[in-house]
């Protein structure tokens, strides 16, 4: 069976993986962008900016692992727009005409709405469902390839929660947020499933990644 992924959810130090006060001009909230500098300092992160240059090493390596393998997508809605946006019926999320996925992407919302087509590939289709009805949605679609459970951090805990997640990489960003949404809250003993390894590298973020124990 394939494989639910998480790749690359950046947290704080103390656990946030987004800030406080989360709006349409500030998606992370008060945290800005400072949990994720380390990722735009990359060629990886550079080239999905538009923009040339960018580092190579450990960083660059685990992000290139994005795309690889996957064949759908499941998100938050949280993770797709900002607060309210489903009272937006022409918001099609925060990636531009030509989002990074491409491939099915299943939101997550109370409020569906028809599916949009997007260039390169991306589809979004809007359900409401639990965590495993939507990972058996995305697989279906997937094809026989792996399904990456996108985030946001609320989504991301739901789905450990309810055990379905083989595979994450959890990146450790060295600064405090100190309010904002955690993700580990609710998952005490949940390294006893998982295989754990981290790599430091020179950007002072650590890599962590989970593997299901057996796998």
């Amino acid at each position: 069976m394939s494989l639910a992924r998480v790749q690359h959810i950046a947290v704080s130090l103390d656990g946030f993986a987004t800030g406080e006060g989360q709006s349409l001009e500030e998606p992370f909230g008060h945290a800005g962008e400072r949990l994720h500098e380390w990722m735009f300092a990359t060629r990886w992160g550079r080239t999905m900016l538009r923009r040339p240059g960018g580092s190579g090493g450990v960083d660059d390596a685990f992000l290139r692992l994005f795309t690889a393998g996957i064949g759908a997508e499941v998100m938050g809605a949280g993770k797709f727009g900002y607060p309210g946006w489903h009272e937006n019926p022409d918001w099609k999320g925060p990636w531009g005409a030509n989002p990074p996925f491409h491939t099915p992407v299943f939101v997550l919302t109370h409020h569906p709405r028809p599916s949009i087509e997007m260039e390169g590939g991306t589809t979004y289709h809007f359900i409401d469902a639990s965590p495993a009805e939507a990972l058996a949605t995305a697989r279906e679609a997937a094809g026989g390839q792996d399904v990456r459970i996108g985030g946001g951090p609320t989504m991301v805990r739901d789905f450990l929660t309810a055990g379905l997640i083989d595979h994450m990489h959890i990146v450790v960003v060295p600064i405090l947020l100190g309010r904002g949404v955690r993700l580990w809250d609710g998952l005490e003993g949940l390294e006893k499933d998982y295989d754990v390894e981290s790599v430091s590298t020179p950007s002072g973020v650590t890599h962590v990644t989970f593997t299901r124990a057996g796998r």
